[in-house]
């Protein structure tokens, strides 16, 4: 529900949750067209936040090196590593059809909202 509320909410194109397995991010919850359902470790936006640990905000997917274009409608991305206490364990996704769509303060709330589900 959390990626049906956010997308619903801001009417944003693509939301959903990538989860470790294996050493990979499998597709999980999501909420928009279908989506790439593997990912690699440190391979297109997703795969790089995981690597880093950190929050990744791309404001134009296309410059973004190695990008994954999992549909073509996407302009910008922002990514951020869920955890379960102290280990990651997967990433929230969020593509808009909007060129520099996502900020600081996005990242702010939506990790103030991804920290809610460790709870």
């Amino acid at each position: 529900n959390v990626c049906a509320a956010l997308k619903e909410q801001f009417n944003w194109f693509w939301v959903g949750f990538y989860l470790i397995k294996n050493e990979e991010l499998v597709l999980g919850p999501f909420q928009g067209p279908v989506a790439c359902t593997r990912i690699k470790r440190g391979k297109g936006v997703c795969g790089a936040s995981w690597d880093k640990n950190e929050i990744l905000i791309v404001p134009n997917v296309d410059e973004f090196p190695g990008h994954i274009a999992c549909a073509s409608a996407s302009k910008s991305e922002i990514v951020l590593p869920l955890y379960k206490g102290e280990n990651i364990i997967g990433v929230l996704d969020v593509d808009s059809e909007y060129l520099a769509h996502f900020d600081e303060v996005d990242a702010k709330y939506l990790n103030q909202i991804i920290k809610l589900l460790d709870a």
